[in-house]
């Protein structure tokens, strides 16, 4: 039972530390709840990987991606803003989600069970917040350049396009990291609360990095916790805590 509880905490505190990381940039880039409307593009993937008998990770990552390389694509070749794109998928892959996915595993797919959580999980979990981690300090002054002006960017002969698939493609994965601890629906608070959070407090961009990961694993580990301890689901525990921290850094921010 100790090892099963350290190994929880353990992948609990990755997952949000890098999606409080990836969702850093996300609010650098006032992109946030394009985070949230892509985290329900995966309840069609959960719904066909659970009918299938297959790992719900795997099918919400391979919707994730075909949901990411749309968006991409059509942001680039049309007229239509990225998030407007989000939304269409947004509520085209809710509708399609509920239709499909079994009615005894609809709760689950919408909120998490961490119980259901395996070494498999875990091990799915580990690999992809090493390449998110990785990969994001890699195009990081990129992006964030893109964040001050794209025009900027392409002048110093950075691709836009290209890092902005690189980006997306980033936050597919963290979402798909996160679906069996806090189900579709609320995995996209865990990219945006601690990094709105750690905004009230930090004095630089460094430090509004860090801020963040250390609140995303707090509010992980804390929600796990507590979830544990009343029996209740993780994801809304996790979330509810992630909350908590937000509203006393508001209160911090305006003494």
């Amino acid at each position: 039972m100790t090892t099963n509880i350290l190994f929880l905490l353990f992948i609990g505190a990755m997952v949000g530390a890098v999606s409080a990381y990836l969702g850093s940039f996300m609010v650098l880039k006032r992109m946030s709840l394009v985070g949230d409307a892509l985290s329900h593009v995966a309840l069609p993937g959960i719904a066909i990987a659970l009918t299938f008998g297959i790992n719900p990770m795997i099918g919400a990552l391979t919707a994730l991606l075909i949901a990411t390389f749309g968006i991409w694509y059509l942001s680039e070749h049309s007229e239509v803003y990225p998030e407007a794109l989000v939304g269409v998928f947004f509520t085209a892959s809710l509708s399609l989600g509920l239709l499909l996915t079994p009615e005894p595993d609809l709760l689950e797919a919408l909120f998490g069970n961490i119980d259901k959580v395996t070494m498999f999980d875990g091990a799915f979990v580990i690999i992809g917040a090493i390449i998110i981690f990785v990969t994001t300090y890699a195009i990081s002054k990129n992006l964030l350049l893109g964040v001050v002006s794209e025009d900027l960017a392409k002048s110093q002969k950075i691709n836009i396009g290209k890092i902005n698939l690189i980006y997306l493609v980033l936050v597919a994965l963290v979402v798909a990291l996160g679906v069996k601890f806090l189900g579709t629906l609320l995995t996209g608070a865990m990219v945006i609360i601690p990094a709105v959070t750690a905004k009230n407090l930090a004095k630089s961009i460094q430090n509004y990095h860090l801020v963040s990961v250390i609140i995303g694993i707090i509010s992980s580990v804390a929600g796990i916790l507590i979830a544990k301890s009343f029996g209740i689901s993780s994801g809304p525990a996790v979330v509810l805590t992630a909350v908590t921290l937000f509203a006393f850094s508001y209160l911090f921010k305006l003494k």
